[in-house]
């Protein structure tokens, strides 16, 4: 597994909100997940210390970890 920048991925992904520690992104093209290879539906990335989530439907997700960011998968 290597590193995810999400530039590198900016034409397959649509930002949907940007916070500047955090960006919540949809998988526009049935991009497969670094972690697990399986296609994911939502990114969510910090660069904040913590992050608190509110409740889910139970979904899966993945995470990864880079030098500078927390990358989230929720499939």
């Amino acid at each position: 597994m290597t590193g995810f920048d999400v530039h590198d991925h900016r034409h397959e992904l649509k930002q949907l909100r940007d916070s500047g520690r955090t960006s919540l992104w949809e998988n526009r093209e049935a991009m497969a997940c670094p972690v697990c290879d399986d296609v994911f539906s939502r990114l969510f990335v910090t660069r904040q210390a913590g992050t608190t989530f509110p409740e889910n439907d139970g979904a899966r997700f993945c995470l990864l970890r880079d030098d500078d960011a927390v990358y989230l998968f929720r499939h």
